[in-house]
């Protein structure tokens, strides 16, 4: 065996090396041990929010609103002034009296299901290294993203669809390496969605093939398959990259008919739409929800093409309008979910790349913050209820409970019955995996 092709195989530590190249596995055989969760839906709110705007009061940024005392003079990547007040007031929801701000009164429902992470942290106040280390565990690109390492190491539950679909609108070139599967075998690539449009003909180019009918198409496929395979075979069957194209042509055929019925949100009653509301994030979410109960393991949700949270100026005016525009469908996602029976083994993760500095930029913008910010879960055995870490007096430096983004990383895998540190592929001489060297879970976000 030729030393590229021996260090291209992929493997699982404790004897799992096959589970991501197959999906004929049960879960139960693919997992290090039971998981609460069989699938993931991340709601991206790139650009990043303010966590005190949300789900950590501070009242001393009122107190001490344009001063800038110990603890607020950490260096920001550009000039800021005086603390920031944030102008919006909290209560207390659920039995479990999560304290939630009034820009969220539909998800404040949910009190009782989120699992709020105050205190996340990461390494860089640039947003493309800051995406590529929340998307694909490290700032240097061509890695494997998160999705792509999830379908690896559980394979898919339906055959007829990809098991990683991302759902962004407009044409985002530049952020594709956010789903790439990169040295990982082709089928874990995230399958991208342009949802601005709700025709699934016009979600997915050529879903249909108008010159050819589906018995011949099947001859086609059956015989390139036969020459690939054949091609594959004189090469030992260690083509990983020719493995996993003929395995996506086998899906791409599939989903001529599967993806017609999965992307087609007009087969939802009127009164399902009407919940989810008829923006391009309430689309997103809802087909989220459509996709999962099909079996697909991992969606991204987008919120907007670029980085709408980047609140530089006018922050209290675009939060309030962004929060009313993620409130509605988000809260409808999670009852949805709930209804369904679905909540419990699907986990719900929201947050940015980074946070929002507390002190102010261009008079009322906030800077970008990668010292402490807010993520939250829900469902697939996350703790619901509970607000996990904080921040300093202001909201800037992540204090109590500190998550950085591996240690994020690391408690989805565990969520999903998968140690971070077994999930490993052998490539160019060395054993990559999602968390890097790095992640620990914390028990008191488990349920």
């Amino acid at each position: 065996m030729s030393t590229t092709r021996r260090e291209a195989i992929g493997r699982m530590g404790g004897g799992l090396g096959a589970i991501g190249l197959t999906s004929a596995l049960g879960d139960s055989a693919r997992m290090h041990f039971p998981g609460r969760a069989k699938r993931v839906i991340h709601l991206f709110m790139n650009g990043g929010p303010f966590g005190p705007d949300f789900f950590e009061p501070k009242p001393l940024l009122t107190k001490y609103s344009g001063q800038r005392p110990p603890g607020a003079d950490l260096r920001t990547e550009r000039p800021t002034g005086g603390l920031l007040a944030s102008p919006y007031g909290y209560r207390r929801h659920g039995q479990s009296g999560l304290e939630i701000s009034e820009l969220l009164p539909r998800i404040s429902a949910h009190a009782d299901d989120l699992c709020v992470l105050r205190a996340c942290h990461t390494d860089n106040p640039n947003h493309g290294p800051a995406l590529l280390l929340m998307n694909n565990g490290t700032m240097t690109e061509r890695v494997p993203s998160m999705g792509s390492w999830l379908s690896y190491g559980l394979g898919s539950e339906n055959e007829n669809l990809p098991s990683y679909v991302v759902l962004c609108p407009g044409r985002p070139v530049r952020f594709s390496v956010l789903w790439s599967s990169a040295f990982l075998p082709a089928q874990h690539q995230g399958l991208y969605i342009n949802h601005a449009q709700t025709d699934p003909k016009q979600l997915i180019p050529w879903l249909r093939n108008e010159r050819m009918g589906a018995g011949e198409q099947r001859r086609q496929l059956d015989l390139l398959r036969e020459l690939n395979q054949g091609h594959l075979e004189a090469r030992g069957g260690l083509d990983l990259a020719l493995s996993g194209r003929i395995q996506t042509m086998e899906t791409a055929f599939r989903m001529q008919t599967a993806a017609s019925d999965a992307f087609d949100l007009s087969l939802e009653p009127g009164a399902v739409r009407e919940l989810y509301g008829n923006s391009h994030f309430s689309n997103g979410c809802l087909l989220a929800r459509r996709l999962v109960e099909r079996g697909v393991r991992f969606v991204q949700v987008y919120y907007g093409n670029g980085q709408p949270w980047d609140t530089h100026s006018k922050h209290d005016e675009q939060t309030r309008k962004l929060a009313a525009d993620i409130d509605l469908p988000i809260a409808a996602l999670l009852s949805d979910l709930k209804q369904r029976g679905l909540l419990e083994d699907t986990l719900v993760v929201w947050g940015g790349e980074f946070g929002r500095t507390p002190v102010s930029e261009n008079g009322n913008g906030r800077d970008h913050n990668p010292h402490g910010f807010c993520m939250w879960m829900a469902g697939g055995g996350a703790r619901g209820g509970t607000a996990y870490g904080a921040t300093d007096d202001f909201g800037f430096k992540a204090a109590e409970g500190r998550m950085h983004i591996h240690d994020v990383h690391a408690t989805l895998l565990h969520l999903l019955g998968i140690d971070h540190e077994r999930l490993v592929y052998r490539y160019a001489g060395r054993d990559y995996r999602l968390t890097d060297v790095h992640g620990s879970v914390p028990a008191a976000v488990l349920a």
